[in-house]
């Protein structure tokens, strides 16, 4: 049952609403202003900590460059690289933003239930984006540098390109990064009421064969970064499913629920004598 109290007191007209959403707005795209600018500053820098998976890959005693074919790639790496180091730097405050605009319409038993998965989203999105940066990437490039060699009497060069580079980089992170929120979708859907853990636990075939799509797709096509993303999400859909509460069938809660009223309500009171009370004559 709601109460006047779980209910914040901030019922603001819409045109309130609407200038605190500009305002929020604003206070983001200065915020990603501000740190596009530094992170642009070292760009150089934060380029060479994304570079090092790739010139860790390369075998010994070799040359390893990263060209680019056009004049004016090197400089949108450098514009991407700042746009996203920005981003991840700047998350934190955007998260705060989008949370202080929506809270305000929540009651409160919905602000308990969901600010835990708030801040759930960052670890397990830096987590996945760590196993890309130290594990699935130096795995995938020492796999995808064993082609360099002779074929049919011609060398067989790997020369990477800027760009392209960054490119996978990217799709690397953000792939293992945005898998990584499975249990978030998983437990907000469960809290939600939208899919029980039965439903979860029927359909485990076929979220078994959704992850290695996904991990196919993601990933190069070599079969140990596959199972390098396939094998966490499948432990975190296992242990999403031991958190969530087993729901109850509906015979036994309609009699638990009968139980509890009857033990509630008052029972009607006797007569001293232990005699039922006469009742009254019509008339």
């Amino acid at each position: 049952m709601l109460r006047i109290k779980d209910i914040d007191q901030t019922q603001a007209p819409l045109l309130d609403h609407l200038v605190e959403l500009r305002t929020r707005l604003l206070r983001c795209i200065l915020a990603l202003a501000l740190a596009f600018a530094v992170c642009f500053y070292f760009a150089d820098e934060i380029f060479a900590i994304l570079v090092r998976p790739l010139a860790g890959a390369f075998p010994d005693g070799s040359d390893p460059r990263l060209i680019y074919t056009v004049l004016y790639e090197a400089f949108f790496v450098e514009i991407k690289v700042a746009l996203f180091a920005a981003f991840f730097v700047t998350f934190p405050f955007l998260a705060n933003q989008l949370w202080a605009f929506v809270a305000p319409g929540l009651y409160a038993k919905e602000k308990k239930a969901f600010l835990p998965f708030l801040l759930a989203t960052p670890v397990l999105f830096i987590a996945g984006a760590s196993l890309a940066y130290f594990v699935v990437m130096p795995t995938a490039f020492r796999w995808l540098l064993g082609f360099d060699g002779e074929v049919a009497g011609l060398t067989q060069e790997a020369l990477p390109a800027m760009g392209p580079y960054l490119d996978l980089v990217m799709r690397f992170i953000l792939a293992f990064g945005i898998s990584f929120l499975l249990p978030v979708l998983m437990l907000l859907l469960n809290r939600a009421g939208i899919i029980s853990r039965e439903q979860f636990a029927t359909s485990r075939r076929f979220v078994v064969v959704g992850i290695f799509v996904v991990a196919a797709v993601a990933t190069p096509p070599d079969v140990v970064s596959q199972l390098i993303l396939a094998i966490p999400l499948m432990i975190l859909f296992e242990g999403s499913l031991f958190l969530m509460p087993k729901t109850k069938p509906a015979e036994s809660e309609k009699a638990e629920e009968a139980t509890q009223a009857a033990l509630v309500s008052p029972a009607p009171a006797e007569p001293a004598g232990g005699e039922p009370a006469p009742t009254p004559p019509t008339s």
